[in-house]
């Protein structure tokens, strides 16, 4: 089982290393955790690729495919766009966060792999902020802004903090009902726990990339290996005896300052760690 994240195929580069995947056996999965592109058709598109040519492609939404971007013809917004790309998928073949949680039984399994969509609601607050207006505040007075803030929009929830709290809430109903004896992959584009976010580069960002309600899913729901991306930042690290893999493949200006590596990181069976890797 193989995954990857923020592939972002409008960037002609990224777009041929996309068209150049392909599984080492026939057997194998990919678990594609967000950010594929911006546009709807960009977006199915290149998972109907990957869809033919492995066994099966498991997909989470990150917060670019939630864009109303003013250049997509399909202009549903919030919930609806989110619906429309997964009935999109769905027709393809793909695994979405709606559908029945797939079963892993290859090497490594059986190992149930669970594709989440859960959003954020700003409590991941940068220091000197005690609320999501003081911490909107001081990410503006550092010019730090999600784009999201401007066409991720939560229709028809009264907005994305609320949006984060429905989908927690279906998330941990779904979750609460598998077999407690069998393990998990959890699976999301933004990380569960707050702590792979303060590596980032502008900390005020960290309000955009997850919520503090999910902070012990990984104990409470028998993970092996949590998989994200979102932060663009590839690699892996371990709390409380579980493994967290970020997948991004990220923006060009960013895989090109990275030593030539395979986009695609090995999920299960379980990898040895490499030189480098934080475990």
């Amino acid at each position: 089982m193989w995954a990857v994240s923020d592939l972002h195929v409008a960037h002609p580069d990224n777009r041929a290393i996309v068209d150049r995947l392909r599984p080492g056996h026939q057997d194998d999965w990919l678990i594609v955790a967000g950010d594929v592109g911006e546009l709807a058709a960009e977006v199915v598109a290149a998972l109907e690729l990957l869809a033919d040519r492995f066994a099966k492609v498991i997909w989470t939404p990150g917060n670019h495919e939630l864009w109303t971007h003013p250049k997509d013809p399909v202009q549903l917004r919030g919930e609806h766009r989110y619906r429309h790309l997964v009935e999109s998928l769905r027709a393809r073949g793909v695994v979405t966060p709606e559908d029945e949680y797939p079963l892993w039984t290859g090497p490594g399994g059986p190992v149930v792999i669970a594709p989440l969509f859960v959003l954020y609601d700003y409590s991941f607050l940068p220091e000197g902020a005690h609320d999501q207006a003081s911490a909107l505040a001081i990410a503006e007075a550092a010019g730090v802004v999600c784009t999201d803030e401007f066409l991720l929009h939560p229709d028809p929830h009264p907005s994305r903090a609320d949006w984060c709290r429905a989908r927690v809430a279906y998330s941990q109903a779904r979750l609460g009902e598998l077999d407690p004896d069998l393990p998990t992959v959890l699976v999301n584009h933004y990380p569960l726990v707050r702590e792979p976010t303060r590596v980032l580069y502008y900390p005020e960002f960290a309000q955009w990339c997850g919520t503090e309600a999910t902070a012990d899913w990984h104990k409470r729901y028998g993970a092996t290996d949590v998989v994200y991306g979102h932060l663009h930042i590839p690699r892996r690290t371990v709390y409380d005896n579980v493994r967290f893999t970020e997948v991004s493949l990220g923006y060009p200006r960013e895989w090109r300052r990275r030593p030539p590596a395979e986009p695609l990181r090995q999920i299960l069976p379980t990898p040895a760690p490499t030189l480098g890797e934080r475990l």
